[in-house]
């Protein structure tokens, strides 16, 4: 993978870990061997992305769905020249076995897949892609969270609380701004009060001047 698929997978991760970090029982994952039928360790995949609700968020060194209890509920490849054949084919058909609901996958170099961003939803144990919105959004039913391409690159949409999710490190980076915009505008603020003040007393200042004459 490329420095850019690599930075891309990272970032996708850290914005779905600061999303759902407040709820207890979400686990979101990368690059995580899962296994599937237990006593057979070749049963088992890596997604890039994996998130799945009712479990604990506890760190694993692997996930095994008997353990767990069941399979994940969101997947997402990141497709390379390397992957993407799989990605369409023996991966696909893997997902679909375990019931995972939604299938996403994103070819960062827009190079390999038929359309740079595609999303599926698993429809009686099939996948079935699923219709970009109005504004070219893919929504993903399980996550609540829309998948949009911004010149190739990949950003996640909160409709529910209107706003484009970021990392945390984003976050912070957000807030220092809006501190740092909100004291520019608190001194702007300021001085516009400071000089409308000297006016006034300049002013009154001239007044009295004049009455003084009189």
């Amino acid at each position: 993978a490329s420095d850019y698929h690599l930075r891309l997978l990272i970032w996708t991760l850290q914005a779905l870990e600061a999303h759902f970090e407040q709820n207890p029982e979400v686990y979101v994952s990368g690059d995580i061997f899962i296994y599937y039928r237990e006593g057979d360790p070749r049963k088992s995949i890596s997604p890039d992305i994996l998130v799945c609700f009712g479990i604990n968020p506890k760190m694993r060194r692997t996930y095994k769905v008997w353990e767990e209890g069941k399979a994940p509920d969101f997947v997402m490849e990141f497709s390379s020249e390397t992957t993407y054949d799989k990605d369409l084919d023996e991966k696909m058909d893997v997902y679909a076995s375990l019931g995972i609901q939604n299938y996403f996958l994103y070819d960062a170099e827009g190079l390999y897949l038929p359309t740079p961003l595609m999303g599926y939803t698993l429809v009686e144990g099939v996948y079935v892609a699923i219709p970009p919105d109005d504004d070219g959004g893919i929504r993903s039913s399980v996550l609540g969270l829309d998948f949009h391409l911004q010149e190739l690159k990949l950003g996640i949409y909160d409709p529910i609380a209107d706003e484009w999710v970021q990392t945390r490190a984003e976050r912070t980076e957000t807030a220092e701004a809006r501190a740092e915009q909100e004291a520019i505008a608190r001194e702007n603020a300021e001085t516009r009060a400071e000089t409308a003040e000297a006016e006034v007393a300049q002013l009154r200042e001239e007044l009295a001047r004049l009455k003084a004459r009189s």
